[in-house]
């Protein structure tokens, strides 16, 4: 045989292994549903080369040997969670709804606890202006982290904040994730900040990008929003630390978000999750705040942080939200941006409208990830079907991550029902039981109902069929993280 048909047979015997490897690989990744390795064994197959290389840059949801390590040693630093934020308050939620604070203290084991108040903001240019009066009054510490923090006036204005409060001696310590926010981070905006003596800290640092891919993923980020003011104040919702008008994607401003602002011990939790994350990217040891005492018992509702991510299951949000929706009996409503759900939600979303409950949910009608708007749109029919109503926001990009449960159950924070948030992203939220409460983001759900459009089965069935082909083929890429 001559020598080029040798080396051909080589090369081909060579590539057939390679992609048995990653079928093998593929097969073998442990948390994942059957349509996701079989998706990924359909990609290497069909397209060897760039399945392949698909596989080694986004096949497996690993942040990283030491990131997971120094995360983990963090974390059995800090005092026990069901600790941190005092007794549990399980006994004063209904019956009915202690499965989903269960569900929650199955994340985190943060227990649900009494004694909460909250005031829901009443839009982006209010947030901040709410957070930097809380930062000027500080008098022991203040802790930000913000997936993206722009240079713009919001941003702008919480970094002054900051430095006037470390001047006159508050511990301050920020800390932005370092893709989210790589702007900030590499400007001088941010070397001022460690000039005027704010401590600060990138989050998940990429560093060499070649190099960090074979350390882990790189698209594992840290979502969360999470400002904690002298362990007394707490703020939890969808906005990042920028103006409404969000200059890196000006073309869907405004960005339309959702921010509460939360005081009883409650806020130990959300500490508690920021301090996990500062002590994971620093060698400076916050254990000591939580040996505080805990303000005064007051009357107010029981919360819970809900804090999903690489240190905990993969499946810790899409448990949360389909928990939620079997849990409705007459009312649900949801807003989200990003609508990429694994088969339980949609099946439970489904199952909600069919038990005859008023289920709806709000995306926005221009999206700013073509991907996801396809994607969100191929799940209408079945939502449709089943009695689910689908309303589109048309004033701007609808950003809040709400849900609202039979007027009693509110949940809030930064996670989307999609699979990025569900898998990759590190989230925050607060689960409470409060009909006030409740009441006041109901309405302000209520808003931007009044400012979205229905969409109809009609609609639906009038897309041409090269558009239907498109959303569905999209959305064939979900199970591919």
């Amino acid at each position: 045989m001559p020598d080029s048909a040798v080396l051909a047979w080589m090369l081909f015997a060579a590539h057939v292994s390679l992609q048995l490897v990653f079928v093998v690989r593929a097969l073998l990744r442990p948390h994942r549903e059957p349509a996701s390795r079989f998706a990924w064994v359909l990609v290497i197959v069909l397209a060897p080369v760039v399945g392949v290389l698909a596989y080694i840059l986004f096949g497996e949801v690993d942040l990283g040997r030491k990131p997971i390590e120094r995360l983990r040693a963090a974390l059995k630093a800090l005092p026990p969670a069901p600790d941190v934020a005092g007794a549990s308050a399980e006994a004063m939620i209904p019956e009915r709804c202690v499965p989903l604070f269960r569900v929650g203290y199955s994340v985190n084991h943060f227990v649900p606890v009494a004694g909460n108040r909250a005031v829901l903001l009443p839009d982006s240019a209010a947030t901040i202006a709410a957070m930097v009066a809380d930062i000027d009054a500080a008098r022991q510490s203040v802790h930000v982290l913000f997936y993206i923090w722009l240079a713009d006036g919001s941003g702008l204005k919480v970094m002054e904040a900051l430095k006037r409060a470390a001047a006159r001696g508050v511990v301050c310590r920020a800390m932005a994730d370092d893709l989210g926010s790589r702007a900030l981070i590499r400007s001088a905006h941010w070397r001022d900040m460690a000039a005027s003596g704010v401590r600060l800290a990138a989050a998940l640092p990429v560093g060499n990008p070649l190099l960090r891919l074979f350390k882990g993923r790189i698209d594992m980020r840290n979502h969360r929003k999470i400002v904690v003011i002298d362990n007394a104040i707490t703020y939890c919702g969808s906005q990042n630390c920028a103006d409404a008008a969000f200059a890196v994607k000006a073309r869907f401003a405004p960005w339309v978000d959702v921010m509460a602002r939360f005081e009883g011990p409650v806020v130990r939790q959300n500490q508690y999750l920021f301090a996990s994350n500062w002590m994971a990217q620093t060698d400076e040891d916050l254990a000591p705040l939580f040996a505080e005492p805990l303000p005064a018992p007051v009357s107010g509702f029981v919360a819970q942080v809900i804090g999903s991510g690489a240190g905990v299951r993969y499946s810790a949000m899409p448990e949360t939200f389909v928990a939620l929706m079997n849990a409705a009996r007459r009312e649900l409503v949801i807003t989200t941006p990003y609508y990429v759900p694994d088969e339980p939600i949609q099946a439970a979303l489904c199952a909600s409208a069919r038990r005859g409950v008023a289920t709806t949910i709000v995306f926005p009608r221009r999206n700013d990830s073509w991907i996801v708007a396809a994607a969100s749109r191929s799940y209408y029919r079945d939502l449709l079907e089943a009695g689910v109503e689908i309303r589109e926001y048309v004033g701007g990009l609808l950003h809040a991550k709400t849900l609202t449960l039979d007027g009693e159950v509110t949940l809030i924070g930064s996670a989307n029902i999609d699979r990025r948030s569900f898998e990759l992203n590190a989230e925050n939220n607060i689960l409470l039981h409060d009909e006030a409460f409740t009441r006041v983001v109901r309405a302000r759900q209520q808003v931007f109902l009044k400012a979205a459009t229905p969409v109809t089965k009609a609609q639906v069935d009038a897309c041409s069929p090269g558009r239907q082909l498109w959303n569905n083929a999209i959305a064939m890429l979900g199970p591919v993280l």
